[in-house]
């Protein structure tokens, strides 16, 4: 008999996960495993947030429920950080502060579509995003970026896409898994697209925003006539290191902030107390340990750039962002050595864990077959050393 819904047994487990499980259980066996398959930053949360967060300990004051979608004053800080950084006018009762971006996309998704609604995913995509369409029992419309474009769907590919069943329209910039960021001029093409058609809405995902290296961050939400028609998603995860603390939030239509948190009161409440005050002292204090991660993180770009250069058979573009590089690995397939063949980018990914002990991330989890994703979140003595056992590996395939 078969207990589980339909709506879990149509989604897949969440491929970043499974390869950081897979290489957990091998560090457990003694195996030294290099891993570069998570999206985490290798940096301690910095000391004065996590004093924030003790003296919020201290106070006594938050140890009772806190309000669904976040805490007044973090919700004006939040407000005020959008209006300074992003020219985006969100006040706080536009604020929606969650169990992590994860939770305010996986929000947005419940309350926006009904059964059959198309949403358009720039692909190469976060591997949830699909999963939380299918979820909310929406359709994932896939436009495909190239190589070439920097991976970046354009805004002619959007528009052949479109149909009277699109609802919405997701991508994150800085892109995970890419590295890509947009350009106002593109985004402002794309705005052009949807002029027409304002019953679609825009979920742009900005958690890599402060690892940036362009002059500028832009936001989709900031160019005329979208502030209305956007959900600006964001966090600390990323520019903060705070994964653990679990604190992400949306800037949205009031109409829209309104269902989210109804949404979010039926299903876990609001964030852990602590964790908000701990986000409300990263917001009101210095960004300088933020600038530092994102200087190391630009400086190990480099550095991974030319070691993957150097390897027979990697196809690599220059990311202007986040923390990833995004290889076209699609020589290898077909390959074998004495004990494997490599069918797939999968099986690519599986053999180079088990004999270059790097864990690395298929590119078809996030919707490009012929990639493998990689995390330069990592020290430069562990990137050095990983991309020297993957060269020698990958040597041995003929």
């Amino acid at each position: 008999m078969q207990l589980l819904s339909d709506r879990i047994r149509s989604i897949p487990e969440s491929a970043t996960l499974a390869m950081a499980a897979k290489a957990r259980e091998m560090k457990e066996k003694g195996i030294e495993v290099i891993s570069l398959s998570l999206g985490e930053p290798d940096f301690k949360t910095p000391k004065h947030i996590r004093e924030g967060a003790i003296e919020a300990i201290h106070s006594g004051k938050y140890f009772a429920y806190p309000p669904v979608n976040g805490y007044p004053d973090l919700r004006q800080a939040i407000s005020d950080k959008f209006k300074e950084d992003n020219d985006l006018d969100y006040p706080p009762d536009q604020i929606v502060v969650s169990n992590g971006a994860k939770q305010s996309i996986a929000n947005v998704f419940m309350v926006l579509l009904n059964p059959g609604d198309e949403v358009i995913v720039l692909t190469p995509y976060w591997v949830s995003y699909s999963a939380m369409i299918l979820l909310a029992e929406g359709k994932p419309v896939f436009v495909c970026g190239t190589l070439e474009n920097d991976f970046k769907a354009t805004a002619k590919q959007i528009a052949e896409a479109i149909t009277d069943k699109t609802k919405a329209i997701i991508f994150s910039s800085p892109c995970n898994p890419t590295g890509s960021v947009f350009t106002k001029e593109e985004l402002e093409a794309i705005a052009g697209v949807l002029e027409t058609r304002k019953d679609i809405i825009v979920i742009s995902d900005e958690i890599y925003e402060m690892i940036n290296f362009r002059d500028k961050h832009e936001s989709i939400g900031a160019i005329d006539g979208m502030t209305e028609r956007t959900v600006t998603v964001n966090g600390f995860s990323k520019g903060y290191a705070m994964t653990g603390w679990r604190v992400g939030y949306i800037g949205a239509p009031l109409w829209l902030a309104k269902a989210a948190g109804k949404m979010q009161g039926q299903y876990t409440s609001g964030n852990a107390s602590i964790a908000q005050r701990a986000a409300y002292t990263a917001l009101t204090s210095s960004r300088q340990t933020s600038v530092e991660m994102a200087e190391a993180y630009k400086k190990r770009r480099g550095l991974v750039f030319d070691l993957l250069k150097d390897i027979p058979g990697f196809e690599v573009n220059m990311p202007q962002g986040a923390f990833y590089f995004f290889p076209n690995v699609s020589d290898y397939i077909g390959k074998s050595s004495s004990s494997v063949k490599i069918n797939s980018i999968n099986d690519l990914c599986l053999y180079l864990l088990e004999d270059a002990r790097v864990s690395l991330v298929t590119g078809e989890a996030f919707g490009d077959p012929a990639c493998l994703r990689l995390s330069y979140a990592a020290s430069e003595e562990d990137l050095k050393k990983a991309l020297s056992r993957v060269k020698e590996s990958l040597a041995r395939l003929s």
